[in-house]
């Protein structure tokens, strides 16, 4: 067990045991990371290259099919997810509640490079209401052709809340 970790999960709330409980995988950042794509607001998504490369893949045969997939979070790192839990815990909210939503810093698969949140532009980002966009039904049929895969359906075994919106390049 990495001590660094360990300290950062106690200092927020974490008990170790999670880890087991959730059926949770310890994933390092990803080392080797490029510009994926550049959000309106200049915020820049960064994937490792093979990742990179089948996103704008399958965007691109998206788009042919007339569907626009554009990424809403990709790549980020230990310190951030420390920050997102940190922020929501000083908004109140239970480390429960926030572990259903998001991973322990350590265990997410965005630190891999290889995972995107996905939304359609004028569609819900980030929210179940996904699951109701052409942009959603396109990826049920053919993100698989692309290497990527739905991480966290409704019921999955690691306790997070159905996200519609999280794929993750595997291949």
């Amino acid at each position: 067990m990495n001590p660094t970790l360990a300290a950062t999960w106690q200092s927020l709330g974490i008990a170790e045991s999670v880890l087991a409980e959730k059926r949770l995988t310890l994933y390092d950042d990803a080392d080797e990371l490029v510009i994926a794509e550049i959000a309106d607001d200049g915020r820049e998504w960064r994937l490792t290259p093979a990742a990179c490369n089948a996103w704008r893949t399958m965007q691109t045969a998206a788009a042919t099919d007339g569907v626009t997939l554009r990424i809403a979070s990709a790549w980020r790192g230990i310190a951030r997810q420390v920050e997102l839990i940190r922020t929501k815990l000083d908004r109140g909210e239970s480390i429960a509640a926030i572990l259903e939503r998001l991973a322990p810093p350590g265990c997410s698969e965005h630190h891999t490079g290889r995972a995107v949140d996905i939304y359609e532009p004028g569609g819900p980002v980030l929210e179940e209401a996904f699951e109701t966009t052409a942009a959603y039904a396109w990826l049920d049929r053919n993100a698989a052709r692309f290497g990527f895969t739905l991480s966290f359906p409704r019921g999955n075994p690691n306790g997070y809340v159905y996200e519609p919106w999280h794929w993750c390049y595997r291949a």
